[in-house]
């Protein structure tokens, strides 16, 4: 079966570095947390608030070496009024047997605001 596995964070500036630090962390903890194997994962979506420009984030997920094949897309979140500013959020489609209620959903920084109902799960 197949599970969705969310995440978000936060970048401190519009700049790669920040970006993709940001990005990188919250993938890895998504991994840790779920115990993914990237034979397992079908895609990965990414998507940036319109105020992160200065790099893809999903160059991040690149960076580890057996996820050379997963399919990523980045795209633009939606820009509505009061949303998290500077927000990347990431979507894994993973086929697991592990029931939906055990699925580890990682919020950092100003993302935690997002799904407190999550936290401490």
């Amino acid at each position: 079966m197949m599970r969705g596995i969310r995440g978000a964070t936060t970048a401190q500036k519009n700049d790669e570095k920040s970006i993709l630090l940001e990005t990188r962390e919250l993938l890895k903890q998504m991994m840790l947390s779920n115990q993914l194997d990237p034979e397992n994962v079908a895609s990965v979506f990414i998507s940036a608030t319109a105020d992160l420009t200065a790099a893809f984030p999903a160059k991040a997920l690149r960076e580890f070496n057996d996820w050379k094949y997963v399919p990523v897309m980045c795209m633009q979140e939606l820009n509505v009024p009061g949303g998290l500013e500077r927000c990347i959020r990431v979507m894994i489609h993973y086929n697991t047997t592990t029931r939906q209620q055990e699925i580890q959903h990682i919020y950092l920084n100003d993302a935690v605001s997002l799904r407190p109902d999550l936290l401490g799960k």
